[in-house]
């Protein structure tokens, strides 16, 4: 095949693509997601291709092509393995895995084989943290590597066995849920009342169907139900919101985004529970009057979707989701699965609406909000996982029962993502209320000087204070519990943290894109020991700043290791400080400062460089 012809039928395979998704633009992100599995990245010729499909310029299209750190527009291995990153990993043995992968497949991260056949790299947390070190190879998870077990592994994918091999060399044979379960242990701990332990099928979306919508968004608000992602807003407010515009046509979206740092619980909800998801879907769209409805997975969530659009199937063909549900006439609801593709960012509501509409994931201005102008402008229901889980159990048990359950606020049970230095990591499905220190008892975590509660953007809490309770009140958490013990440096935590926030700020504002970095190399410095008193204020009027200015999550929150460690461990910063001497400030380290210019220059220093000769 000649240069031109190849050209040609590259072009025919991405206008099937494009077809595949009726040329629209707000399916980019799925057509882009095609083209870079089928090509292995998303050329300038493949994004005008798609670009003269779709309507829009080549410029719009690379745009949503460059946000999204899975799509890439430089060539990638067959093979894609992504290292996750997370500090779970690197205190499991990440280092010693890395290593053996570079040796085995002859490259270092960051770099693709010359014959196109690997392609080695790191990705921020995978939801695997209860099973480090892991890696996603393609679409398939790997969970507790070893050295051994990375060459064993790097030995057959040589060899040409495609990765689902690694899990069964029967994988084809084996169920969306049984190739699922395969990969990734559940790690159930404690199954609660609530959403763990038995749950009848549909009887929540039965009782429904006997109320009117706003009988339904009665009970929800009765129930004390509030979202589970960490905010905590009044689930039954919101959808009475939605449900009262003048807007005839609306959207309920499920967050399955679950991206923060340490969280996983939604990953077994989506195994374990995925009927009682889309029946929380369907219910909510029946009180607000909503026909239409997403479930946003995360792309590194990607070895869920098989197990997804079977249930989404499934229910179809028994009349639970489709035209007139149940035989209830006029009541139509249906789901689509949406992939993400590698963007912390769109855990954010308005992030994740933008990806969503086909954009790159970056936040919405606010007001309005999407209960009143949301998904292409339509009023959207956003809630997680875990919360539609809650509301179909609250339909089928009732709004009293859950009440019951918790503590003033903060009611019903909780499902906790347990990680780091403990000897029962997992999920935890225990009601609001109790004290870290009890689930510390629960998890083996005897031993933990520093626990971070509801993941980096949440609080890291010190031994003094493990009697806080666990609500919403007082020790809020979208679900990540990590345990530390004493043997952990706690400015190496806040500083990969902070490197996590610099890499994941979609760039918008410049205070959480400039400011966060700032940040990051006033922590190195007090890691190195080049800080001052004087330092410490910097840390705090700079993290005022980013918060008060940035208009997303995101950049509200991203202050926050530094915040709760100033103030739950104020001696470690107190060590690392050292006063000025002969009024001169220790901050400056002029061999940093230089180093850039070196290279720049290609030369050294006569004046700092002791070593220098002419």
């Amino acid at each position: 095949m000649t240069e031109g012809s190849k050209t040609s039928a590259d072009q025919d395979q991405i206008a099937l693509i494009c077809e595949r998704y009726h040329n629209n633009p707000h399916r980019m992100l799925d057509i882009l997601r095609d083209v870079q599995d089928q090509f292995r990245f998303i050329s300038r010729p493949a994004m005008q291709t798609v670009a003269d499909k779709t309507g829009l310029t080549q410029v719009a299209v690379e745009g949503v092509a460059s946000f999204y750190a899975f799509l890439s527009l430089e060539p990638k291995g067959r093979v894609t393995i992504r290292l996750c990153d997370d500090i779970v990993d690197r205190f499991a043995g990440l280092a010693a895995v890395t290593e053996a992968f570079e040796k085995a497949l002859g490259i270092t991260v960051g770099e693709t084989s010359a014959d196109g056949a690997f392609s080695l790299e790191y990705t921020p947390c995978i939801g695997m943290c209860d099973q480090a070190p892991a890696a996603m190879v393609n679409d398939v998870v790997l969970t507790g590597l070893t050295p051994n077990k990375v060459h064993k592994i790097a030995v057959a994918l040589q060899d040409g066995q495609p990765p689902e091999d690694l899990i069964s060399d029967r994988f084809d044979n084996l169920s969306p849920h049984e190739g699922a379960t395969r990969m990734v242990a559940n790690n159930i701990k404690h199954a609660g009342a609530v959403l763990l332990g038995p749950v009848p099928g549909d009887a929540g979306l039965k009782a429904a169907l006997d109320q009117t919508p706003a009988q339904i968004i009665d009970q929800i608000e009765a129930s004390g139900l509030r979202g589970s992602g960490g905010a905590g807003f009044a689930t039954g407010k919101k959808w009475r919101f939605a449900s009262k515009s003048q807007d005839e046509h609306r959207f309920i979206v499920c967050n399955a985004d679950e991206g923060e740092p340490g969280t996983f619980k939604d990953r077994v909800l989506l195994t374990e529970r995925p009927h009682l998801l889309v029946e929380g879907m369907t219910i909510a769209a029946r009180a607000v009057g909503a026909r239409e409805g997403i479930l946003y997975l995360r792309g590194e969530y990607v070895y869920l979707r098989a197990l997804l659009e079977e249930v989404l199937a499934e229910r179809r063909k028994a009349g639970l989701l489709g035209k007139d549900i149940l035989g209830t006439a006029g009541f139509d609801f249906d789901i689509r699965l949406q992939i993400g593709a590698g963007a912390y960012i769109c855990g954010e509501e308005g992030a994740l609406i933008s990806s969503c509409e086909g954009l790159p994931g970056e936040p919405k201005t606010r007001p309005p909000y999407p209960v009143t102008a949301g998904y292409l402008g339509h009023p959207t229901v956003i809630n997680n996982v875990e919360t539609f889980c809650h509301a179909a159990r609250i339909l089928d048990r009732g709004a009293q029962w859950f009440f019951d359950m918790g503590t003033a606020g903060s009611h019903g049970t909780k499902l906790f993502s347990v990680s780091g230095d403990c000897i029962n990591p997992g999920v935890y499905e225990l009601p609001y209320g109790l004290s870290v220190r009890q689930l510390l008892d629960m998890v083996g975590g005897e031993d933990a000087a520093a626990v971070l509660v509801g993941g980096p953007s949440g609080t890291m809490i010190a031994r003094d204070t493990f009697d806080r309770k666990l609500t919403f009140d007082e020790l809020a958490t979208g679900g990540a519990i990590v345990v530390f013990s004493s043997e952990r440096n706690i400015l190496e935590i806040v500083e990969y943290y902070m490197s996590f926030f610099v890499h994941e700020s979609c760039g918008y504002c410049t205070p959480c894109r400039v400011g966060n970095v700032f940040l990051q190399k006033a922590v190195a410095k007090f890691r190195q020991g080049l800080a001052n008193p004087a330092d410490i204020a910097y840390l705090k009027d700079l993290s005022a700043t980013i918060i008060e200015t940035s208009r997303c999550g995101l950049g509200m929150t991203s202050p926050n290791p530094i915040l709760s460690t100033l103030e739950n461990f104020p001696l470690v910063y107190s060590a690392m400080v050292k006063p000025p001497k002969d009024r001169l400030r220790a901050t400056f380290d002029i061999q940093s400062a230089i180093s850039d210019a070196r290279v720049l220059a290609k030369r050294r220093s006569s004046i700092y460089d002791k070593d220098f000769s002419r």
